[in-house]
């Protein structure tokens, strides 16, 4: 048995928590030390400043889940230490700034990770395996619903969320984007829509998207934080128990050959050729099940040890923040946005 990798976890909210469940559940990985400013009750040491948990603590890596604003000047300083850190979506409130931690990282062979944890799920990867091995053909189209309505108490108890830039399109669309492109390759020109918060918030609560892809691939994207609905990845992936589980899916990709939903993990082919005047059949794909949130911290561990590269790593994650962004700026501009 070889020795623990020590784990810090910056944030305990809703999501610093459910990675603080999940290191529990991974063998030779240890939490060691929690900072959190506001009330929190962990078995570890918890300190109010990541400098003075540093101060007092070992450790291997860090992981992020502070607010948006927060994860560039506490990367940087995991990278002027010289220790790997995986960094909650989205990698940092703008591109610009997610570029300099990108490139200082990248020059001081440190480690970044971001965590789009939908890539560790065996849902995505036997998704990504189907698209990319040609058994729905060429992709053309794909369309994404992430539709859910986020109680007013979301809010309430982290004010944040509330902010310009905290809105669905950056803390929930993220994920979507990140996921279309794993699927279809680079995005080359956006288009989009927004309309302000009802509530209001200073950010959206809904808006919609056009990607074209390099491949010429188009896919249409929606998002709402405001509408009730059963077609979310949330909703429908039962990948975290809190949610209410439904039997829809939120991604379809049409291919010349076929089609695949997700997460209900359905091919649907023609009989006899392809026409629409032929039957069309949806057969369910078999996968394995896991925790991404375990997986993620599995390979993290991996990383650490030299044993993996990241699957997500910095520049994955500015390259889906730049599509957020350009899809913010098509919706407040009316502007056909090109990537470069």
């Amino acid at each position: 048995m070889e020795e623990a990798i020590k784990l810090a976890v910056v944030g305990a909210g809703l999501v610093g928590q459910r990675h603080i469940d999940a290191i529990e559940k991974v063998q030779d990985v240890a939490l060691v030390a929690v900072v959190e400013p506001g009330p929190t009750n962990q078995t570890v040491p918890v300190f109010k400043d990541q400098t003075d948990m540093f101060d007092a603590v070992a450790v291997d890596g860090v992981i992020l889940a502070t607010p948006t604003l927060l994860h560039v000047p506490g990367a940087m300083d995991c990278v002027a230490r010289g220790i790997p850190v995986l960094i909650e979506k989205p990698l940092a409130a703008e591109a610009v700034d997610a570029r300099v931690l990108v490139q200082t990282a990248e020059t001081n062979a440190v480690p970044i990770l971001v965590g789009h944890h939908r890539r560790h799920n065996p849902i995505i990867q036997k998704s990504a395996e189907l698209i990319k091995d040609g058994t729905i053909g060429d992709v053309r189209s794909a369309q994404v619903t992430c539709w859910f309505y986020k109680p007013d108490d979301y809010f309430e108890v982290a004010p944040w969320r509330k902010k310009a830039g905290a809105g669905p399109i950056s803390v929930n669309l993220v994920h979507d984007v990140d996921l279309m492109r794993y699927f279809m390759g680079e995005v080359v020109t956006v288009q989009a829509q927004m309309a302000p918060s009802r509530r209001g918030f200073e950010n959206e609560d809904v808006a919609a998207a056009v990607l074209r892809f390099e491949s010429g691939a188009i896919c249409t994207i929606s998002v709402s934080d405001s509408v009730v609905s059963p077609w979310s990845w949330e909703l429908t992936s039962r990948e975290y128990p809190i949610y209410p589980a439904t039997d829809e899916s939120c991604y379809l990709i049409g291919g010349s050959e076929g089609a695949l939903s997700v997460p209900d993990m359905r091919l649907w082919q023609h009989q006899g050729g392809k026409s629409w005047w032929n039957p069309i059949n949806g057969n369910a794909i078999s996968f394995s099940n896991s925790d991404p949130l375990v997986n993620q911290i599995a390979h993290f561990a991996d990383v650490i040890r030299g044993r993996s590269t990241p699957l997500v790593d910095g520049a994955e994650g500015l390259k889906t923040l730049k599509i957020v962004e350009a899809i913010q700026h098509a919706a407040r501009t009316q502007e056909l946005i090109h990537i470069v």
